[in-house]
């Protein structure tokens, strides 16, 4: 396997991902073109095809945005992975081991860390996992989140009936004529979150106006909600795989009482008839977003990994 080969994800990729994740479907909400394409100059990735499988890394990602795990003792440049999309994933990254001892591969799940571990290289190369809980995906049943029934989702259905009961509003499937309303949207949202001054923030928005400049080129879907004149919440999605439908993005404005709760209801209402579950992703460790996750009870966690080797 030769990294220097390695080229950036551009829009003309779309298809040969699509092809691979329609193949090789994956649990982990990471894994649509979409997300890759609207985050990767967050990460830098690069990619390539090798062995039937496509392989995406970043030598960048653990200089600038977070340190390696060996960190303190260890002065090498580490490159980050995510693990290869193809018939067997395990295999290649006991692969990128033997070849490589300045690697991390992030997000694995825990059907690939189960085969990694009975692999009787995992040891002889020193690999270890570590649980990455503030990446690990909130899954939930559609009918579930959308109905609300019972006492457990009691605060989530008075926050929507009060939205329902107090506003005019309009909700709209996004279209191509409707993403600059999205954009404006999510700038007023940035503007009061000061996402200039939050590092997380901000790349989070220039990702968003990623994935809205390129709406009709992606393919996913979204829903935009005004009240009167004025924009209150959008979202936007996909299908992950055959029965679960992943919410990349959802904001609202914390004026409007209910926000968050009408876009999700009013948005899975009008969208993705054939999912049965949701994937709502992670909540990176953030106290409210972890609250508000867990407040609408999910049914499965996506968990995830960092594999590395132990010095």
């Amino acid at each position: 396997m030769d990294l220097s080969t390695g080229k950036p994800i551009e829009i003309t990729h779309k298809k040969l991902f699509d092809e691979y994740f329609r193949k090789y479907p994956s649990e982990n909400s990471e894994f649509t073109f979409t997300n890759l394409f609207m985050w990767r100059k967050y990460y830098n990735f690069l990619f390539l095809e090798f062995k039937e499988h496509i392989i995406l890394f970043s030598y960048d990602y653990l200089k600038n945005r977070r340190k390696p795990i060996n960190s303190d003792s260890d002065s090498k440049d580490y490159i980050y992975f995510f693990p290869p999309i193809g018939p067997n994933p395990d295999e290649i990254i006991i692969e990128l081991f033997e070849n490589n001892s300045n690697i991390e591969i992030h997000r694995v799940p825990e059907k690939i860390c189960e085969k990694l571990t009975q692999n009787e290289k995992f040891n002889k190369l020193n690999m270890d996992h570590l649980e990455d809980r503030n990446n690990w995906d909130y899954v939930y049943n559609k009918e579930e989140i959308l109905n609300l029934a019972g006492n457990k989702y009691r605060q989530n259905r008075r926050w929507l009936q009060k939205f329902l009961n107090i506003y005019n509003y309009d909700f709209k499937l996004i279209t191509v004529d409707l993403v600059e309303k999205c954009k404006e949207l999510q700038l007023e949202w940035c503007i009061m979150r000061a996402c200039t001054e939050d590092e997380s923030l901000e790349a989070e928005h220039d990702a968003i106006y990623e994935a809205l400049d390129n709406f009709d080129t992606l393919g996913y879907s979204g829903g935009i909600l005004c009240v009167e004149d004025k924009c209150a919440a959008y979202t936007f999605g996909e299908m992950l795989n055959d029965g679960t439908f992943v919410i990349h993005i959802e904001k609202a404005h914390a004026e409007y009482e209910g926000s968050y709760q009408a876009i999700n209801n009013l948005f899975l209402k009008n969208c993705c008839a054939d999912a049965i579950y949701v994937n709502r992703e992670q909540d990176l460790g953030i106290e409210g977003l972890r609250r508000a996750k867990e407040s609408y009870k999910p049914i499965h966690m996506v968990r995830k990994n960092i594999i590395h080797q132990k010095l």
